[in-house]
């Protein structure tokens, strides 16, 4: 699938530099005379520069995955427009104008808890076998409260969603999809529950009902290629990702897990096949987030010898991604397709700011 779009900008060399520089850190980009292209995981884009505009072409292999590249490639040509607002209109598969291809509406069906701060939400919903490759993550968007019939984004010219305002504005957080049933159009996710009033995903897992409206868009946040070694790390916010992924891998892998969570009733079972050295630990009532465990842990796991294809694997607060990515790139030398280490959360800041935060440190 494809779509293409001219779009009339005043330096259209310089724009192309930035968007090639920009993505050469999330994908493969080549550049050569006024000429760039981008290949990330859901598609490709190729943009060409002429006196007084930009061509740009994006592919993906699904509408989703087509979606995203317009989305990405718009968004960031926005972000480096600054006071130029350049008009961007695609045209070809998937028009505007209806839900984006990656948004699904889903029925609360049901919620247990598997520990004493952790909650697995069942959600039911059509469509979901994208959902099971492409990425662990999905954004659940949650409704106002009273709100019985919820505005969904839509799809804007740009390829941008466009989101309800005012009364109908959503809320959105990012969590892991633990179990995945396509067929029976089922997924499971795992929230961790919170104390206090800024914390809409713990409040709505707690209070919702059955039948109650969410929505979710995805799948995103990259995943985990063949490997014969893996380490895994993370806190409580990783447990369902790493979950996922253990449960996945084969029986001839080697895993070193190594988890932070605050005790052992916060400890679950994590089923896998695969050779899993598994350690725990302990905050024993310190907050989450002020601790080292989960970095001093990381630096102490001997990496095996030549020969072993190696990937590592890590969820956590700010500050420990901080110094778990810095130790797997300067210290164990891992190229950037040998490793993926995210912010899920930073301490004193709500939502989506820790990911923030972690793109404008990605370089």
């Amino acid at each position: 699938m494809s779509a293409t779009a001219r779009v009339i900008v005043s330096t259209p060399d310089h724009y192309l530099r930035r968007l090639t520089d920009y993505f050469s850190e999330h994908g493969d980009v080549s550049l050569a005379a006024r000429k760039g292209r981008i290949a990330l995981p859901f598609g490709t884009a190729t943009i060409e520069a002429d006196d007084d505009s930009l061509s740009l072409r994006t592919e993906g292999e699904d509408e989703t995955g087509l979606a995203y590249m317009k989305y990405a490639i718009a968004n960031q040509m926005l972000e480096l427009a600054n006071e130029e607002k350049p008009r961007i209109v695609w045209t070809g598969d998937c028009a505007a104008g209806g839900q984006p291809p990656f948004f699904r509406e889903m029925r609360f069906v049901s919620a247990r808890n598997i520990s004493p701060h952790m909650r697995r939400v069942a959600l039911q919903g059509e469509r979901l076998a994208r959902f099971a490759h492409g990425g662990l993550h999905v954004h659940l968007l949650f409704p106002p409260k009273g709100v019985d019939r919820p505005q969904w984004p839509v799809t804007g010219e740009d390829g941008r969603p466009v989101w309800p305002e005012g009364e109908h504005k959503l809320v959105s957080r990012i969590y892991t999809i633990r179990n995945i049933d396509a067929d029976a159009g089922k997924v499971e996710i795992d929230i961790v529950i919170h104390e206090g009033d800024a914390t809409p995903g713990s409040d709505w897992g707690l209070n919702a009902r059955e039948g109650d409206l969410v929505g979710m868009t995805g799948p995103g946040g990259g995943d985990v290629p063949e490997a014969d070694w893996y380490l895994l790390a993370g806190d409580e916010t990783a447990l369902p990702a790493i979950g996922r992924i253990l449960a996945r891998l084969p029986s001839l892998a080697t895993a070193v897990v190594r988890i932070e969570v605050d005790n052992p009733l916060e400890e679950q079972l994590l089923p896998s096949v695969a050779n899993v050295d598994l350690v725990w630990l302990h905050r024993n009532g310190r907050k989450a987030g002020t601790t080292t465990l989960l970095q001093d842990a990381v630096k102490a796991v001997p990496f095996p010898i030549a020969g072993k294809r190696v990937f590592a694997w890590a969820g956590c607060e700010f500050a420990a991604f901080k110094a778990i990515r810095s130790h797997l790139r300067n210290e164990r030398k891992l190229e950037r397709e040998k490793h993926l280490v995210v912010a899920y959360w930073r301490r004193g800041f709500d939502g989506d700011n820790a990911r923030n935060q972690e793109e404008k440190t990605a370089a």
